[in-house]
């Protein structure tokens, strides 16, 4: 089947090339979608700009029913979308109906937080003046989001650009368009003004190169890799644009002596397993207090035990396979290197291919390894993969040194049942985002984002929608 992109209020017809999206689990060829062209991405811009005085003069009210209208439809179309998902991404159904509902929140949180965007009337120190400052939406935006969540990513990017008054330009991941597509297909039924809402697919170095030269494009949000995020802050400089980076991440996960065993593995698995472990806040490092080390260790592998390895349709399967070919050798070579120079494999460390395309259908199996150094690769570069790295600490000092000890900064977790400890590790640990027992964190409401090189910037709750907002101060002489 041959899929569209979306722009200036319908699907366009392409005569250019297109590509093939594949089924990880298997190699099954899904679709073919658009690889759009310069001149497409020009044609898409646009749109957009031609929408923006209309779009951002409606009242935020029109907006917002909108936003809600959509929201409606996707929950309508869940069970659908989370098949497409599970198709093309390969994580587990359940995970993906789950991703759906979280996605779907952005676009019910939004469109009750896009009435609330105030100004202010601030006291002059001059009795002849008054001082206003009024929010006022940026501009068209261009949003790039990741294989990993293609659903999720996108409405927590566009609800709030579209609640703040900015058209939006969304180019999902190459490996994941089509559930990009499904959710357009929702967008275009709502029935939002022509080139409010617009859907590119293809090469995204040939796409982006045409936003980054156009000042017409005043917002970019990206979430992805360190290094790709670098490249579009120093391309964005040329025009200087407001941008927004979720980039990579490392996250330690610490359990300190008197940690809730059951619980911090609980919260382990929660942190770590989820999408097989192919989660920018995933857990990469495990730091386990030596009092509990034995106890932990015993728990944690008996827990993984249990975890189903196969297609995300087969029912009780909670680990899916790698994205692709290039995600499997990751794994491998930082496992490889992690055991030459020293580490102890307690669980797992096979991979599995099945299916005849030797770019994906590849599985890796939940694996468990300790005595983890500071000379292992695994210890520094995220890994995202099903590994758990075991290290051992002897003191809370010595844990948050070695949990702060990366360049990221995105999310981190500790289990202790000690309130006093736990307010205190949550201030010392150098990340935007902190786990206090628990190895769930996200929510609609509250701010997504890091610190170092994990990236610039909030998604989430009222601090997402100041990404797609202008400051300006009004003067007046009265």
């Amino acid at each position: 089947m041959k899929h569209s992109i979306f722009y200036n209020g319908q699907w366009q017809s392409h005569q250019g090339d297109y590509f093939n999206v594949y089924d990880p689990s298997n190699g099954e060829s899904l679709g073919l979608v658009p690889s759009a062209s310069k001149n497409d991405m020009k044609k898409i811009i646009q749109s957009a700009y031609d929408s923006f005085e209309l779009w951002s003069n409606k009242t935020a009210e029109y907006r917002c029913d909108l936003l809600e209208k959509l929201y409606d439809l996707v929950l309508a179309e869940k069970e659908e979308i989370a098949t497409i998902m599970t198709k093309e991404n390969g994580k587990p159904y359940g995970e993906s109906l789950g991703e759906v509902i979280y996605g779907a929140n952005f676009l019910k949180w939004y469109s009750e937080e896009g009435k609330r965007i105030y100004g202010q009337f601030i006291p002059s120190s001059q009795s002849n003046k008054r001082i206003m400052v009024r929010k006022q939406p940026v501009g068209v935006v261009y949003g790039i989001t990741p294989w990993n969540f293609p659903f999720a990513m996108i409405t927590r990017k566009m609800a709030p650009a579209l609640a703040a008054g900015c058209p939006f330009i969304i180019k999902p991941a190459k490996e994941t368009p089509l559930t990009a597509i499904k959710f357009f297909e929702l967008v275009e039924k709502v029935g939002f003004p022509k080139g409010v809402a617009n859907l590119v697919t293809g090469d995204a170095k040939k796409i982006t190169e045409v936003v980054m030269n156009d000042e017409r494009v005043r917002k970019i949000t990206f979430t992805g890799s360190t290094e790709v995020g670098k490249l579009l802050m120093s391309q964005s400089s040329q025009t200087v644009k407001k941008i927004s980076l979720e980039l990579g991440g490392h996250a330690p996960l610490i359990v300190f002596d008197d940690a809730d065993i059951k619980k911090a593995v609980a919260g382990t698995i929660a942190s770590k397993f989820r999408n097989c472990g192919q989660v920018c806040i995933a857990t990469n490092r495990v730091f386990v207090h030596e009092s509990i080390q034995a106890d932990y260790t015993a728990a944690l592998i008996e827990a993984v035990k249990v975890l189903k390895m196969g297609n995300g349709f087969e029912e009780c399967v909670k680990i899916g396979p790698v994205i692709n070919k290039k995600g499997h050798d990751k794994i491998h070579l930082q496992l490889e290197d992690a055991l030459s120079k020293g580490a102890n494999l307690l669980l797992g460390g096979q991979s599995h291919h099945v299916g005849k395309v030797d770019s994906v259908g590849y599985f890796f199996e939940p694996t468990i390894i300790d005595q983890v150094t500071t000379n292992m690769d695994i210890f520094y570069d995220e890994t995202f993969g099903p590994v758990i790295p075991i290290i051992t600490f002897t003191n809370d000092d010595e844990a948050i040194k070695l949990a702060n000890d990366t360049p990221y900064g995105l999310a981190s977790y500790f289990f202790t049942e000690s309130i006093s400890r736990g307010f205190e590790v949550s201030e010392k640990l150098d990340y935007g985002m902190v786990g206090f027992n628990t190895g769930a964190i996200s929510s609609a409401q509250a701010p997504f984002g890091g610190f170092k090189e994990s990236g610039i910037g909030r998604e989430g709750g009222h601090f997402g929608l100041e990404e797609y907002l202008e400051v300006k101060y009004i003067c007046l002489e009265i």
